[in-house]
């Protein structure tokens, strides 16, 4: 009897075995040798840069380098070609401002869950947040603030980190990691409860400032810390509870300690702001972009044109909001209504003036993975559509400082590339169905999007087995 159940474990474990190396050689695909020429064929390509699209666009890619790039280029002996058919193929897109560890889709339970979850198991969450974003074409984010309350786990730079090495699949990123705020302003999370309830006042480890001396050592602190940029509530905002959502929050002074510190580290300078008199100051003190901006004035979006400052403008966080307003305390719900009553008109002024618009969603407040509805809004707002590309791609590279790199289909650039259905100059919506992404010459998707895990490959395999969980 020992000896059969002996016979039968090994035969089980046999089976495991077998199971387990089927399974990862489906989830595994073919190795690409790293000098092989790949040759990606579509109906269409936006070099990122040109005012119209390229019919027959090839990409010749080989490493993490494109090689080539146009019109009907000639395909090597012995390439292996991706003929994505009637498809348009465009330099993966990028979202300058993204809060990829955090979900603020439900106000109420967000708030909840900071006091509740660990920083370790909020690690773990945003990995699927991470892989829809790039599945989605986003292969670049700029990161703009990742708040876990009370702790100094800066899980975005962690995040950023663990995909540069492989470890996990997602965009590349450029985090901020805090942000940094006045007191009781937008940044200050303990705004709003019982004066105490958490200890002592944040302070600048917690990226709260007041005066010019203390923001700069706060900037410094952040560098210190892995900030790729740095990001800064300089007036109220729309999901904090305590301020009004378009005063200034920050003294000139402090403004301009902020940049001048900044750019001294050779760090450029985000600024959520949605009201005038903080945004002309910022910019004034030579902020790199405004983000949001919902009630810059034509003389103030002027004054952006001529210092070259970008907008950052994310319609798409004050759209669902609005979609769902009634779920927002009532406070929150007439500083929504705000913002979203004025942004329309603000963004088309910036249209209108030679603003230079940068793509930016504020993922996040929506789910993540659904950035691309941006185009949309931007373009029935009146900007056309092969501009609203150029701002996801070469617009959002200048403002990243990775023009040279990244943002458009060049020889020497790095192999980001994506591609959607049919035509996005006549139709933008599908920006919103991308099929393909390369991001550095390693294919993430081809076909329809990762599902959501349920199980692991390993449980699947022991189930099939009759193991017992």
């Amino acid at each position: 009897m020992r000896e059969r159940n002996l016979i039968t474990a090994s035969m089980k474990f046999t089976h495991f075995v077998f199971l387990l190396v089927i399974t990862l050689a489906l989830l595994i695909e073919p190795a690409i040798s790293a000098d092989q020429v790949i040759a990606l064929k579509a109906a269409r390509l936006f070099d990122g840069k040109s005012r119209a699209l390229t019919q027959n666009g090839v990409v010749l890619v080989q490493g993490d380098k494109i090689v080539d790039a146009g019109a009907n280029v000639a395909i090597p002996p012995g390439a292996q070609v991706i003929d994505l058919a009637d498809a348009t193929l465009s330099p993966g897109f990028m979202d300058a401002h993204t809060h990829v560890t955090l979900d603020l889709t439900n106000y109420q339970a967000a708030r909840l869950r900071e006091l509740q979850v660990s920083t370790s198991a909020k690690a773990y969450s945003v990995i699927p947040a991470a892989r829809a974003t790039v599945e989605a074409g986003f292969t670049t984010i700029r990161d703009v603030g990742a708040r876990t309350y009370r702790s100094h786990d800066y899980l975005d730079v962690s995040l950023r980190d663990a995909i540069a090495k492989g470890i996990v699949i997602g965009p590349r990123m450029f985090v901020a990691t805090c942000g940094i705020g006045a007191t009781g302003g937008h940044f200050d999370d303990s705004a709003g409860f019982r004066d105490g309830l958490f200890g002592p006042e944040p302070d600048y480890t917690d990226g709260i400032a007041d005066g010019a001396d203390a923001v700069r050592k706060t900037v410094r602190f952040e560098v210190k810390n892995g900030a790729d940029v740095i990001k800064a509530a300089v007036s109220g905002g729309v999901l904090s509870l305590t301020d009004e959502v378009d005063v200034p929050q920050f003294t000139p002074a402090e403004m301009a300690a902020l940049v001048d510190e900044a750019h001294r580290l050779r760090k450029k300078v985000a600024v959520h702001c949605h009201g005038d008199q903080a945004g002309r100051e910022a910019i004034e003190a030579g902020a790199d972009s405004i983000e949001h901006g919902s009630f810059l004035k034509p003389e103030t979006l002027t004054l952006m044109k001529n210092k070259g400052t970008f907008l950052t403008p994310t319609l798409l966080a004050g759209e669902y909001i609005k979609g769902k307003l009634d779920s927002y305390p009532p406070a929150l719900q007439a500083k929504a209504l705000a913002a979203f009553n004025t942004r329309s008109d603000m963004f088309r002024n910036a249209l209108k003036i030679g603003v230079k618009i940068s793509f930016g969603t504020d993922a996040a407040v929506f789910p993540h993975g659904q950035n691309a509805k941006e185009f949309k809004l931007m373009t029935d707002l009146g900007m056309p559509p092969i501009d609203a590309l150029k701002s996801a791609t070469a617009n959002d590279a200048e403002l990243l400082g990775v023009s040279q790199k990244l943002g458009t289909l060049e020889k020497g650039k790095l192999a980001d590339i994506i591609a959607m259905p049919g035509d996005p100059t006549q139709d933008i919506t599908a920006t919103e169905r991308v099929s393909f992404v390369m991001k550095e010459g390693k294919i993430i998707r081809n076909g329809p999007a990762t599902a959501a895990p349920t199980k692991t490959a390993a449980r699947d395999v022991l189930e099939e087995m009759g193991a017992d969980f």
